[in-house]
């Protein structure tokens, strides 16, 4: 089966299962390594990263390098760790075999591959990194590997294998990391004829709080809605996006697994996930107790991202980067053609102009993130500008709450809510208005009174 690059956004069929235990490997056979529960076999060329005699890289303490005895140890213990997160016993049976196969690293970018294959009534499983790459790519690779060992366990080899949504493999890397202690992923020193060869543990200072790293890394960013974190790009699965993505994810997991039931629920849907076309049917169907359809989703999602920023909202932010920040949560991206066969442009309108322009579809689609946002800013924002965002997100949420009173109705009395409908919507932009004009005074004040000072030094 042709090879998967992990990098991409969903990933494909690997499996992956074994007892914490220690590595055995001959003494004959240095590039070689076998679990003590004999799930996971790990080899390497034997050569020599070209990446070893840069002395910035040997000292980088976000990089690991891979050994097979020692990541026969890691994958044994990341395991435990994983399962213990979905309430797996230590001691469940598996099914298959994985196999982990390193090559030297070339840049600390590389390509890492899994691929799953059928053999007689389970599934193999082939991953190939290189043996020096970051902590985060690392703990990827096994949980993504994890996952599908568990999703395919139940299912036919002569069938298709599961997809994951890498969100969940992402979520769970990092929940398992944060939750497991830092003793998970061993790495080994460099070489030094000097010194005699010891294993690092790379530590990271931990707390009572295992979100901490998604605290800090959304701190001033907001959280990905649960219709982006489905789709990520290449960029927010690198890691290049300030690790908003990872902390969305590490946090959306962490909130499904605290629902009721939740760690049965994600088993619920990794086992659905092989006899689905997507994995957003296998999630609506396990956890359709608490969600009904991708809205229900993300008004959930919105709130707990709320309730997570309250927590521990950090520093407020300073007054030209509130007023920033107001202004860009009161406009909206859009896409627009100049002519049939020109290229989409993208531009900022109004929040007033959205809503007189835009269809109940889109304005559903939009307004609620709109609501959240401005909830969230509140807890940052500057005195001033936190009133002004309160203000806001109450008009908004008055507005959605009198649409969704009048989008009934018979077909009879149609006319009716239409002018409700309206009459609303006028009422809506008037006091947005009104509210566009406080703004615009508040600047004004505040910009009189950091010049002030100014023209007073000047003034002989």
């Amino acid at each position: 089966m042709k090879a998967l690059p992990l990098r991409r956004p969903v990933f494909l069929c690997l499996l992956f299962l074994a007892a914490v235990g220690h590595a055995q490997s001959p003494p004959s056979q240095m590039g070689f390594a076998r679990s003590a529960s004999g799930q996971f076999t790990i080899s390497s060329t034997g050569e020599n990263s070209p990446l070893l005699r840069r002395p910035d890289l040997a000292t980088n303490a976000d990089l690991v390098r891979l050994e097979p005895a020692l990541l026969a140890v890691s994958a044994e213990r990341f395991k435990l760790s994983l399962w213990s997160q979905l309430g797996l016993k230590p001691d469940a049976a598996w099914r298959g075999k994985i196999f982990l196969a390193l090559r030297p690293a070339r840049s600390t970018d590389d390509e890492i591959t899994i691929a799953a294959t059928p053999l007689l009534r389970s599934w193999n499983y082939r991953v190939e990194l290189p043996d020096v790459l970051t902590r985060t790519r690392c703990t990827r690779a096994l949980a993504a590997v994890l996952l599908l060992e568990i999703a395919n366990r139940d299912n036919a080899a002569n069938g298709r294998s599961a997809e994951i949504p890498a969100w969940l493999a992402d979520g769970l890397a990092q929940q398992t990391l944060a939750v497991g202690g830092e003793k998970i992923i061993l790495s080994a020193p460099p070489k030094k004829p000097d010194l005699p060869p010891q294993s690092r543990i790379d530590e990271s200072e931990r707390g009572l709080d295992a979100l901490a790293a998604a605290r800090r890394a959304l701190q001033n960013s907001a959280a990905l809605t649960f219709g982006q974190l489905s789709w990520p790009d290449d960029a927010q699965v690198d890691g290049t996006d300030g690790g908003i993505y990872r902390a969305s994810a590490h946090l959306f997991v962490n909130e499904l697994l605290g629902l009721k039931n939740g760690p049965e629920k994600v088993r619920a849907l990794l086992a659905q996930l092989p006899g689905c076309l997507n994995w957003q049917t296998a999630f609506f169907a396990a956890f359709r107790e608490n969600f009904r359809r991708p809205l229900d989703v993300e008004k959930w999602w919105a709130l707990r991202v709320v309730a997570f920023a309250a927590h521990d909202p950090g520093p407020r932010w300073t007054l030209a980067a509130s007023r920033e920040r107001l202004a860009g949560l009161l406009s909206v991206p859009v896409e627009f053609r100049g002519s049939s066969n020109a290229l989409p442009e993208h531009a900022e309108i109004p929040l007033q102009s959205a809503l007189r322009n835009f269809t109940p579809a889109q304005q559903d689609a939009v307004l609620p993130t709109k609501l959240r946002d401005l909830e969230l800013a509140q807890f940052r924002l500057a005195p001033p500008f936190a009133t002004l965002a309160g203000s806001y997100r109450n008009v908004l949420a008055d507005y959605l709450g009198k649409w969704k009173k009048t989008s009934g109705g018979t077909v009879a009395g149609r006319t009716a809510p239409a002018m409700r409908r309206r009459a609303g919507l006028e009422d809506t932009l008037k006091q947005l208005d009104a509210l566009d004009l406080r703004r615009r005074e508040t600047e004004a004040r505040l910009d009189a009174g950091a010049l002030a000072p100014i023209l007073k030094r000047a003034t002989p």
